[in-house]
């Protein structure tokens, strides 16, 4: 199986519900801080940042593209009334048979097929656009957690949600709903816990004294 080795952006823009999401959830959290930042720019910075932040791909069968990082983005461009966005293509899977694809792209771990529970779930069930993705008040901890030092930035494929899925073992979603600054604490607690040493980016224990 051959991928494309250095990534090809696509110089046409692609419609952005066209794009098929590679995971079920996003943090709306997240996804409003970037709607709030996205709005304090001109429209010629704007442009300036289309340019800039592509979106990365598989180009899968039927020639449609699998987004496979910047889901926050791609939901927060939609929500704010962008309508085509550009591509930087990751991988070329278009030779290998429908049937495959998702074994594929679950082998290269390209796909995150888990529900707001942290629970997997078919492929089938993977949302068709950017508009469909489902809220996870944990993953929304997590990047907050990571934004404050509770751990580090990795390169480990989907370890934000790695990350939320110890939170949601550590921490109530009621106290996630009622009181955010709370469970932050709450989750900055548990990520310097020796627990969280097998997760990607622990920064390692609070000191005793």
């Amino acid at each position: 199986m051959t991928t494309t080795n250095a990534r090809e952006p696509r110089v046409h823009p692609v419609p952005i519900l066209s794009l098929r999401p590679t995971q079920m959830t996003v943090g709306m959290r997240e996804v409003e801080e970037k709607r709030k930042r996205w709005r304090e720019h001109d429209k010629k910075k704007q442009a300036d940042l289309l340019g800039k932040h592509m979106i990365p791909v598989v180009y899968g069968p039927d020639a449609r593209y699998y987004v496979i990082d910047h889901h926050h983005l791609g939901r927060a461009l939609h929500d704010e009334g962008v309508k085509e966005v550009l591509v930087t293509i990751v991988g070329d899977l278009r030779m290998v048979e429908r049937e495959a694809f998702w074994g594929v792209m679950d082998n290269k771990r390209w796909v995150y097929p888990y529900d707001a529970k942290g629970e997997r779930r078919q492929f089938r069930d993977l949302p068709k656009s950017v508009a469909d993705l489902k809220d996870d008040p944990f993953r929304s901890l997590a990047g907050e957690l990571r934004r404050l030092g509770g751990f580090a930035k990795d390169t480990t494929p989907f370890s934000e949600f790695l990350w939320a899925d110890f939170l949601r073992r550590k921490v109530s979603r009621k106290v996630v709903d009622a009181d955010f600054d709370k469970a932050l604490e709450k989750a900055m607690s548990a990520a310097k816990s020796k627990g969280a040493i097998y997760l990607p980016g622990w920064c390692g224990p609070e000191d005793d004294d």
